[in-house]
């Protein structure tokens, strides 16, 4: 698998149910993630399959079997896959205005999020820049 659809398989797993402004989201952290290497990593490969940043990566998600498995012929890949090609080509939108983390809105506020002020809040995902050095959480 090429690094575009590694992107666009993470962007499915982790944004399916968010749209197209959702996948667009998380796509730009992802990329902002590449732009400023850190302990995430440094090349898309090594921010997508950095251990425990997108959920549908982890041991024993259930999205993991589904990310493998899903084809272009489902319209929702087709998209994210389109996300990940403007991506990866250098398409500068960004609406997440450098966001380097997320976290679904309904869940538990992770440690890394407490004080801070989201970037963005998209669908049901808020968005923050961290800088590099914070602690993986």
């Amino acid at each position: 698998m090429n690094d575009t659809e590694l992107l666009a398989r993470v962007i499915w797993g982790e944004a399916r149910g968010e749209g197209e402004a959702g996948m667009a989201a998380v796509a730009s952290v992802i990329m902002n993630r590449v732009r400023r290497p850190g302990w995430w990593g440094n090349s898309l490969r090594s921010v997508c399959t950095c251990p425990w940043q997108f959920s549908c990566l982890n041991p024993g998600d259930p999205n993991r079997a589904k990310l493998y498995a899903v084809t272009a012929a489902d319209p929702i890949f087709a998209t994210a896959l389109a996300i990940a090609q403007r991506a990866v080509a250098g398409d500068p939108a960004d609406p997440t205005r450098g966001a380097t983390h997320y976290y679904a809105a309904d869940t538990k506020q992770p440690s890394w999020a407490l004080g801070r002020v989201p970037t963005a809040r998209i669908g049901r995902h808020l968005f923050y820049r961290l800088d590099r050095s914070t602690a993986a959480d």
